[in-house]
């Protein structure tokens, strides 16, 4: 027995401040020892941690309490007085393993979920240094794809969630933050997130009806404190990005022979024109024996190494009645394309109070300013991401005199493509934008009786964005001779006000968890666009529009639409064991026909703990195991405003030499328009085993999404060639697994590893009354580079096969078609050749532990997909009139080397060119990514103490480190697209933005 000290010894004692060494064993019911309890002396940084077998010795005083926790365990109070040795004995407790997630409108525990819903703590998001909310979630959640398509910082990565059910409506998903609905997160502040959530079944995503086919994304932000403490932090990196790897090009030598050589087949190819003469004479680009003076990698010359840096100081206070906190970001973001930045300055403040035991307020307010220099990510034209590629290398930057240079600039006869040199491009064009937003909502929350709460909050985010930009008067083929300036501004105000009640209550083994309520939403959106050409100099820039000579009539939009909503939630749960959550939401949208302004939501979700059952008593290795199921409707509603409607173009024609205004019918109306709809059917398995140490969660689902919003063909008698229409469907099914292992759990050694694998078949499964094949493009070279198929996937690549190239003991064959041997062979007919939509996804993340140090290895991997290269049409399947590929020289078609895919070496401006999409565009867009390696550091309490710190974390991260794919790949790498807009041109390119390799120095730290 421990001795009894009288309240007066023991003040004595603390008044001399005499510390001690306490030791014991930390150990469960079964008196099985428990490594990795922290015990933590109460009110201060100082703890330590029980090793293998459960033991801890740490120093203490004598009125110190020590606080022994652990996942799992009911944390348990000692107080030291004078024992040396304490020995504690910690409780299983049930409701420590009820994690509470976050779901529409409230929050439940995760063993009454019955929908499949994923969370992601701001640790994990913030495991690399990301500058973008979506960055942090790639791997983290199972059916969730994170395309990052570009190495811009102000590129937008794509979410797709369960495969794509759409083919003209947004597949993004929903982004709910703080219950209010945000327009755009890329621009949110990543540090200023708690945790993020993702409903992707009907019974979680259901409660947001009309909004929710896509899934929902929940994003918690960062509040104040709760223990009565001042905490200040403050978290900052710098990072060092540089171009990962580079395409394989033509040096100024090589590419010279490509022009001879194709100079000299010309007679083949054109039989009655003579060959052009090849020379090097121009004394500005080549010495007297005609060798070039200049080598240029463009690449170099148009990328850089890149400087980044973020700093975010938050200061959280506040007890059980108030709390508040404040949070300041600045954020510089270099791209490795020059002239490439963001900068970002944001702040958010948090307040919630209790001033009465029934009444609780609170408000959350964010703003961001957002400066950056955006880059266009279009599908072609003369952009640097272009012109670094095809600009040929016997250019210089600058020459001598200053002057930059163009491919023109050259006096012999190569009829090259007329481009600007991309460092000019990127040095003297502006692309300035300006964003501003503000964000926020305000909640009442009133206690009406024992677990019965009503919530009423008013939510907006409001934005203005302002970009202005102008292209100088000497880019050739892109703003001369006159330039252009252009300035577009536009401004948006979304508002929701919300009311909705909660009865969360237990009677015995009854638990029920039910919300009833009704929304309002509205989006206001305006535009105005202001361009023009024809400046005398480039002193004004975008600044006086009015000196242009050639202003183009200014333009002006507005739009805005308006849902009102029911929504109702009923959640009960018996002895633990069974659970069964009915949702239903009724949207009212002004976006759909008169006869169908309103839609129905339903869904049932079920449930079995079956770790609760009698007969699992004695499996003592599973912790918990539960069966669960749903069913549901979802919709999508993200269409543009008015499509429903007989709409009205206005503008001016001239009519006896003057401008007079003119309207016309530019679309058929259709009052039956309504909602795409979702139903999802998804059974999951949810297990623990082994102590916690083992964690599993496996689900199947079977989506079909119809009444598709697609054009449909109408007659030509009508003045119309289709209408807006419901009609089409397409079907995602897949599994999705996660597999999270505590492997080695020690004092001194840890080491935790996550598996997550998806896996998605996408059909469409009809396409109207006779299901005809639509050409949906991007249209380009051959048409349309995509097709709808019924009994196929969306992104669906179509084009020719390649078969090789037509050889000389087959130039009769060849000739029928109009081909000489040398040229590609292709198919008759084109057929579908790939697709760009992943079969397979995962992440494969190991974390260790080694006393104070922290190690992450981060490994994301892609199966089952192809990549369009479509750049291969200017970089192969032509030469001459700009740079290319080596494969052009090396891989050619020759007398000597007529295996092969690659065509004859031929000068496009002299001899034409045979290009068409085909298979050799095509190519394995599997690859595994070196994603994130991470080593941290966190001092011990000692030096804490000296540094009059509660916390110190420093780490060092690479992330992007390597790619592996197929060596057919040839770009920089293989996820992105060209086609932004195009949700179906997913791995279709024509050129990208570089992904840096990035390197960053960071820390974290709290006082």
């Amino acid at each position: 027995m421990p001795s009894v000290l009288s309240p007066q010894k023991i003040n004595e004692l603390i008044k001399s401040n005499v510390q001690f060494t306490v030791q014991g064993q930390v150990s469960d019911n079964s008196g099985t020892p428990i490594p990795g309890v922290t015990i933590l002396v109460k009110g201060t940084s100082k703890g330590t941690v029980t090793d293998f077998d459960g033991n801890y010795s740490i120093m203490a005083d004598v009125g110190d309490i020590l606080s022994y926790s652990y996942i799992g365990f009911t944390t348990k109070d000692v107080p030291v007085s004078d024992q040396k040795t304490i020995n504690v004995t910690l409780e299983e407790n049930v409701d420590a393993l009820e994690e509470v997630v976050v779901v529409g409108y409230g929050t439940q525990r995760k063993s009454d979920l019955t929908g499949a819903v994923s969370a992601v703590s701001s640790e994990d998001l913030l495991k690399a240094p990301v500058n973008n909310a979506l960055q942090g979630m790639r791997g983290k959640v199972a059916g969730v794809n994170v395309f990052l398509n570009s190495g811009s910082p102000t590129g937008s990565p794509r979410i797709v969630i369960r495969g794509v059910g759409t083919i003209n409506s947004s597949s993004d998903p929903l982004y709910v933050v703080d219950g209010v609905v945000m327009d755009d997160i890329k621009f949110i502040n990543p540090n200023d997130i708690e945790r993020m959530e993702v409903l992707k079944d009907a019974s979680s995503a259901a409660i947001y009806g009309a909004r929710g086919a896509n899934g929902v994304v929940l994003i918690t932000t960062k509040r104040g404190g709760q223990d009565g403490k001042v905490t200040i932090g403050y978290d900052g990196f710098i990072s060092v990005g540089s171009i990962r790897k580079k395409m394989d090009l033509l040096d100024a030598d090589e590419w010279l022979e490509v022009v001879r050589t194709g100079m000299e087949n010309t007679p083949k190819y054109r039989p009655d024109s003579p060959a052009p003469v090849f020379t090097a004479n121009d004394p500005n680009l080549f010495d007297a024996n005609g060798n070039p003076l200049y080598n240029t990698n463009w690449q170099d010359e148009a990328t850089r190494t890149a400087f980044s840096t973020n700093h975010q100081l938050s200061v959280q206070q506040g007890n059980e009645k108030s709390s508040v906190g404040v949070f300041l970001n600045y954020s510089h973001v270099e791209g490795i394309m020059l002239n490439n930045k963001l900068d970002r300055i944001s702040g958010k403040i948090a307040y919630d109070v209790t001033p009465k035991d029934w009444l609780k307020i609170g408000v959350n307010l964010l703003v961001n300013d957002v400066k950056d220099t955006e880059f266009e990510e279009g599908g072609g034209g003369q952009s640097p991401r272009r012109t670094m590629i095809e600009m040929p290398p016997i250019f210089p930057v600058k020459f001598p005199d200053g002057t930059w240079s163009n491919s023109q600039m050259i006096d012999d006869a190569y009829n090259l493509e007329s481009m600007s040199n991309p460092v000019h491009v990127l040095e003297t064009q502006e692309r300035f934008w300006e964003r501003n937003q503000m964000f926020g909502n305000f909640y009442m929350s009133f206690n009406i009786l024992p677990g019965l709460d009503f919530r009423t909050q008013f939510g907006f985010d409001k934005n203005i964005r302002n970009k202005k930009e102008y292209s100088p008067r000497d880019l050739v083929n892109i703003s001369s001779p006159d330039g252009y300036a252009r300035i577009f501004n536009e401004k948006s105000l979304y508002w929701q006000q919300e009311n909705y009640l909660t009865y969360n209550k237990e009677f015995g083994k009854h638990r029920v968890n039910t919300m009833l309520g009704l929304s309002w939403q509205e989006r206001e959106y305006e535009s105005s666009t202001i361009f023009a050409r024809g400046f005398s100099d480039d002193f004004f820039r975008y600044n006086n529009i009015g000196s242009a000579s050639n202003p183009s009539a200014p333009e002006s939009a507005s739009e805005e639409w308006s849902l009102n909503s029911y929504f109702v939630r009923a959640g009960y749960t018996y002895d633990d064991k069974y659970l069964i959550t009915l949702t239903a939401r009724a949207d009212g949208s002004s976006r759909f026909g008169k006869d169908n302004k309103y839609g129905y939501f339903p869904s049932i979700g079920v449930g079995w703990n079956i770790s609760e059952e009698s007969f699992m008593e004695n499996v003592n290795f599973i912790n918990r195991m539960k069966l669960r199921g749903s069913y549901g409707i979802t919709g999508n509603t993200e269409i543009p405003p008015y499509s429903s409607l007989a709409t009205v173009s206005s503008g001016t024609v001239l009519m006896n030499g003057s401008r007079v205004s003119a309207s016309s019918v530019n679309r058929l109306a259709n009052p039956g328009l309504e909602w795409e709809k979702t139903s999802q059917f998804d059974i999951g398995l949810d297990l623990a085993a082994f102590d916690y140490r083992l964690r599993f969660e496996f689900d199947y689902y079977d989506k079909l999404t119809k009444d598709l919003l697609l054009d449909r063909p109408v007659p030509y008698t009508s003045g119309f060639t289709s209408v807006r229409d419901n009609i089409g469907s397409v079907s995602n099914k897949g599994i999705e697994a996660m597999i999270n292992a505590e492997i080695i759990r020690g004092a001194d050694f840890g080491w935790e590893s996550s598996i997550n694998m998806n896996y998605n078949k996408n059909t469409i499964e009809s396409l109207g009354e006779n299901d005809e094949d639509i050409e949906p493009g991007p249209f380009w070279v051959s048409g349309s580079q995509t097709i709808l198929r019924v009994g196929e996937s969306l992104s669906s690549f179509y084009g020719y096969e390649r078969l090789g190239t037509w050889g000389t003991d087959e130039a009769a064959e060849a000739a029928l078609i109009g081909a000489v041997p040398g040229e590609a062979k292709r198919s008759t007919d084109k057929r579908i050749l790939g697709n760009g939509l992943p079969d397979v996804t995962g992440s494969f993340i190991n974390n260790f532990r080694y006393k104070n140090f922290d190690f992450t290895a981060d490994i994301q991997f892609v199966a089952g997909v192809e990549i369009m290269q479509q750049y291969y049409h200017s970089t192969e399947d032509r030469s001459g009139i700009a740079n290319g590929l080596s494969t052009i020289l090396y891989d050619g078609w020759t007398e000597n080397n007529q295996n092969t895919m690659v065509q004859e070496i031929r000068n496009q401006a002299y001899a034409g060119q045979n290009s068409q999409v085909d298979s050799r565009w095509v190519v394995d867009g599997s690859y595994i990514r070196g994603n994130l390696f991470s080593l941290g550091y966190t001092f011990n309490e000692q030096f804490l103490d000296l540094m009059g710190l509660n916390n110190l974390r420093v780490y060092a991260s690479a992330e992007n480190v390597f790619v592996i794919h197929s060596k057919d790949f040839q770009g920089y790498d293989p996820e992105a697209t060209s086609w932004e807009g195009n949700q179906w041109g997913q791995n279709i390119f024509f050129f990208q933005y570089p992904k840096p390799r990035t390197f960053t120095l960071g820390c974290s730290l709290k006082f």
